[in-house]
């Protein structure tokens, strides 16, 4: 084996290496092993500052309140535990919690790149780094940081095929699709248990509007997916966005009730699948009955929570997908005063907050004003983190409020933009288009002069 090809373990960690890179590996994959493979480290290095830092870190990526505090409490139990021994590499690791913690998710990520600078092929600060600019969607980020690392994870490398994973998400994010499908499949004949790989190949095929294609993709490989965390109801979230692609609304619902919400947990990004899901249906005209209800009623207990702005749309759009517009107010107006001062609060301020004024005007048939709000939101929303795919519910509801709002012209623009970076016209672009197509019929004559 090459020197890169070796993984770098932090000195606190060197009693139990093979414990940590189990949980790396874990990690990476988006393994149900998590906990317990977190546990298993924790017994064997209870006192280890990479690991109470790797272990605040994962917390906060889950945005939950009770686990950001938890966090900030690994932070001092960290900075404790420095004193009894540890190298820079344990040191760097609690200095990209302090940030993480301290609201600077962008240090905390230029933190990790540093790590990589200075110990190659550390699978963990890999993933971490991409980890934390999706949350604040730096896709040039995430494509410079997996361009940076990738040479150093050799092919024997335990954590080389997550590696390639991590470079095909960020190629597809940065819109180099063709880069993102051979990094995708390099990343499955490497880790055979790959599902960010697989997933990044499946956003390839949704930004291609290729859905058989990605249905097929998907329908093929379940096994990768057979062993993961929650993860695998986003991965089954791709599989219903090909079907609604491709008409079949039997099938999303079969989705959405046996796969998606088959377990009904209040992890955010479970719940941003099932929203967004909802959404795009009503939005074609779907009855979707009492769904919204156990949604809104998850999404209630975490207004106050504050962690990731694109946790708190996804909550608000259940709370008024349900009529729970008690709730609904006060998630907006805790977004419109939100603290500037750390970089969460500053886009929950800006971003968040005219996005979800405009979600509830929308919700309540407001169609002008939620167009109004949605635009001054649009150009920069890409900072309250997620995917292209994900962020594109609220650029349908964009152009589904223009079309409501009478503004026709603007719809089409804002379809055609749309098209041009998704490589081309989806089922939700010609449908829209007709609309508009019929609306600017209708004005036509009313426009002519009356002959003489």
């Amino acid at each position: 084996m090459t020197a890169h090809s070796l993984p770098p373990v932090p000195t606190s960690l060197h009693g139990c290496a093979t414990e940590w890179l189990t949980l790396v590996s874990a990690f990476m994959a988006h393994s149900a092993c998590v906990p317990a493979r977190l546990d298993a480290a924790t017994a064997a290095a209870p006192r280890s500052p990479a690991l109470l830092a790797a272990k605040g870190l994962i917390f906060l990526l889950l945005g939950r309140r009770e686990l950001a505090d938890k966090a900030a409490d690994l932070l001092d139990e960290a900075k404790l535990a420095l004193v009894d021994g540890a190298d820079a590499h344990d040191r760097m690791m609690v200095e990209a919690l302090g940030d993480f913690v301290a609201g600077l998710p962008s240090r905390a990520a230029a933190q990790f790149d540093r790590i990589l600078e200075r110990y190659p092929a550390d699978g963990f600060a890999l993933k971490m780094a991409q980890a934390i600019r999706f949350l604040y969607g730096d896709c040039a980020g995430m494509r410079a940081s997996a361009e940076a690392a990738i040479a150093a994870f050799a092919d024997d490398h335990p954590h080389a095929g997550y590696a390639h994973g991590c470079r095909a998400f960020a190629a597809e994010e940065a819109g180099d699709l063709a880069a993102a499908e051979r990094a995708g499949a390099r990343a499955l004949e490497l880790a055979g248990d790959d599902a960010w790989a697989l997933h990044a190949v499946a956003h390839v095929y949704e930004m291609q509007g290729e859905a058989k294609r990605g249905r097929d993709w998907l329908a093929g490989r379940k096994a990768v997916f057979a062993g993961c965390s929650n993860f695998a109801h986003h991965v089954w979230w791709h599989s219903a966005l090909f079907e609604l692609e491709l008409g079949d609304v039997d099938a999303v619902l079969a989705l959405y009730d046996g796969k998606i919400r088959r377990e009904p947990t209040d992890d955010y990004r479970d719940i941003a699948n099932a929203v967004s899901l909802l959404s795009r249906l009503e939005a074609d005209g779907v009855a979707v009955g009492s769904r919204w209800d156990e949604l809104a009623a998850l999404a209630e207990a975490r207004v106050e929570d504050g962690c990731i702005v694109f946790a708190d749309l996804h909550y608000l759009m259940a709370l008024l997908g349900a009529g729970r517009d008690a709730a609904a107010q006060r998630l907006v107006a805790r977004l419109s005063e939100a603290d500037e001062e750390t970089e969460f609060g500053a886009v929950a301020r800006r971003e968040g907050a005219r996005a979800a004024l405009g979600l509830a005007a929308f919700a309540q048939g407001r169609h002008r004003e939620a167009f109004e709000g949605l635009m001054e939101a649009r150009t920069s929303l890409i900072r309250i983190g997620g995917s292209h795919a994900q962020r594109d519910v609220f650029e349908r509801l964009t152009i589904e409020a223009a079309l409501r709002a009478g503004r026709g012209t603007m719809a089409r623009a804002l379809i055609e933009e749309r098209a041009r970076g998704r490589g081309g016209y989806d089922r939700f672009a010609t449908e829209r288009l007709a609309r508009c197509a019929a609306m600017a019929a209708a004005i036509a004559p009313a426009a002519m002069p009356a002959a003489f």
